[in-house]
């Protein structure tokens, strides 16, 4: 019988892959180095970067939508859970928040965004610290005996894999038959604004096609259910969590257009140039566009996706067999040409 993980009590994993309590943080420039190391080496390279501006924005997506996209989530007592690419904390602190009584193993590649999650947790529920076990550790690569944990839960994941059913498949590994896997991700080509604008569009465009060369998919949100299915889970539901602000909604103005998806986006704009994909008045005058989005008259619809389905107890992990799994492509650009160096994952 495999023995389960537990948040207490030390487990010959835990000595190798628990992030120390005083873990130092490196810089932004080697966090940047070092993701490109990863990149070359076929890991896949996160987009958005590991700066502190990134962090920041995490936490005001986290909290912006918190209600929406976590309503529903809720852990009973005592299950455990483990939270894949738990990043700087954003989503943890929430999970903490809605499920009281579960024990949460969050897990990164990351030693960095693991060191500033454990900060993050102290900072807004430390009453919870004591429930949550941090490994540092790839998502290919867990450290967890088979059925380990009751339920899966990973947000803003997939979108980053080149071969998310490959992710998904080592997940329905440690879990309990019967077991539950929560994947919420977004889609980039639901975003829909007033005043409308090319340019705009376009903008978002080049981060779609960024991420697509980097070994990812920012349209992965529509794909879940097709994902999961050829990962080998069963009874997968899979609901649209819809973002609409305007004027009547400051705070989703601010927390979502603003300080979310704009900020995301104009994060790409050195990358963005630097692949040819556009100048720098065409850029800007995009990115000008959408922030009359959050300007009064100005209006931005987005779609999330939540699914949630369940491990069977009759097919092994490595018996899954992605038939018909969607592939993740690379954008082509605007022009109908692909920029030089962009690679379909």
């Amino acid at each position: 019988m495999n023995t389960p993980i537990r948040a207490d009590g030390p487990a010959p994993e835990r000595a190798r892959h628990e992030v120390p309590p005083h873990a130092q943080l490196p810089s932004p420039a080697t966090a940047t180095a070092t993701a490109c190391a990863a990149a070359a080496h076929g890991s896949p390279a996160y987009v958005h970067g590991y700066s502190a501006d990134e962090a920041r924005r995490l936490g005001d997506q986290a909290d912006t939508l918190a209600r929406l996209l976590h309503a529903g989530t809720a852990y009973p007592a005592g299950s455990r859970v483990l939270e894949v690419g738990c990043g700087v904390g954003a989503q943890t602190v929430h999970l903490v928040h809605g499920s009281p009584g579960a024990l949460i193993t969050a897990l990164d590649r990351s030693a960095s965004s693991l060191a500033q999650a454990r900060a993050h947790l102290a900072a807004h529920a430390p009453h919870a610290l004591d429930r949550v076990r941090w490994h540092h550790a790839d998502l290919h690569d867990l450290p967890f005996p088979d059925g380990s944990f009751d339920h899966v839960f990973l947000c803003f994941v997939l979108e980053h894999l080149p071969d998310p059913v490959r992710a998904l498949t080592a997940l329905r590994r440690v879990l309990r038959p019967g077991g539950t896997i929560t994947a919420i991700e977004g889609d980039h080509g639901s975003a829909v604004f007033h005043p409308d604008s090319p340019a705009a569009r376009r903008v978002i465009g080049h981060q779609v096609r960024l991420q697509a060369a980097a070994g990812g998919n920012a349209l992965v949100g529509r794909q879940l259910q097709p994902l999961l299915g050829a990962a080998g889970c069963t009874e997968v539901s899979v609901r649209p969590r819809t973002v609409y602000a305007d004027a009547s909604r400051p705070d989703l103005v601010q927390g979502f257009t603003r300080r979310t998806f704009i900020a995301m986006v104009e994060s790409v704009r050195a990358d963005a140039l630097a692949a040819g994909l556009t100048g720098p008045a065409d850029w800007d005058r995009g990115i000008a566009d959408l922030r009359r989005t959050a300007e009064p008259g100005g209006t931005f619809h987005y779609t999330f996706f939540k699914a949630v389905a369940v491990a069977p107890a009759d097919r092994p992990a490595d018996g899954a067999a992605p038939v018909n799994a969607p592939t993740t492509p690379a954008a082509a650009p605007a022009s109908g040409r692909r920029p030089a160096g962009t690679r379909t994952a």
